[in-house]
């Protein structure tokens, strides 16, 4: 589909739509990282409509990218929180109501900035996401009203999450009741999912992370 505009009972969520080829599909929300809705991650959401999944990323840049950590630092502090709030409330319900999504609950995927969002999410919408994956980022506090299962996928030599952080939110998740489950790359740093961050990426880890992924959306979203 790609670029699209989608109604919701809260407004118009801009972003990319990717449908599978035939047929309903699990609904899954992608949230990018701080270089915003660039072609990567555009790209993972055609990955979940090949299988099966109709996955939106709302863009929370509104048309903002950046290629350099310096431009990305500007946008993300530019970035106005409720704003952003009200973007992922609209792409929840739009996506929700997509006639095109199969199941009551949703799952969401988070990178890094767009991981802290998907577990913001997670309480927000407790009774309406059943699946929530994060790569290399972490919100304190964050998930314990949900009723989702959680996957974590994170690097062993992060400059930007730290291994204390990760912990935590693993204990915390499994404390307040939440099935948690989280993976430390080895030899990995941060965005090493990210095919177009060249001085980052391990294709060994990203694939490990994928073949995990896709089960774990299908097993907590299908049953619902």
């Amino acid at each position: 589909m790609g670029m699209v505009e989608l109604k919701s009972t809260g407004g118009l969520a801009q972003g990319y739509l990717a449908l599978p080829r035939k047929g309903t599909g699990p609904g899954v929300l992608v949230l990018h990282a701080w270089w915003g809705l660039n072609d990567f991650f555009q790209s993972v959401c055609e990955r979940l409509a090949t299988s099966g999944f109709v996955a939106f990323a709302p863009d929370l840049y509104h048309g903002a990218t950046a290629s350099t950590i310096e431009e990305a630092k500007k946008l993300m502090s530019k970035l106005k929180e409720e704003e952003a709030r009200e973007d992922i409330v609209k792409s929840v319900k739009a996506i929700h109501d997509h006639p095109k999504v199969r199941g009551d609950r949703l799952g969401i995927i988070g990178f890094s900035m767009g991981a802290g969002w998907a577990l913001w999410a997670a309480d927000e919408f407790p009774d309406d996401v059943a699946a929530i994956v994060v790569f290399y980022g972490t919100w304190e506090g964050k998930g314990a009203k949900s009723h989702a299962a959680f996957l974590g996928h994170f690097a062993e030599k992060d400059d930007w999450e730290s291994a204390a952080a990760v912990r935590e939110l693993e204990g915390f998740l499994r404390a307040a009741g939440r099935d948690a489950t989280f993976y430390t790359y080895p030899g990995t740093t941060h965005w090493f999912f990210e095919k177009d961050r060249p001085d980052a990426y391990d294709a060994r880890a990203a694939g490990s992370a994928w073949q995990r992924t896709l089960p774990f959306l299908s097993t907590n979203l299908e049953r619902d």
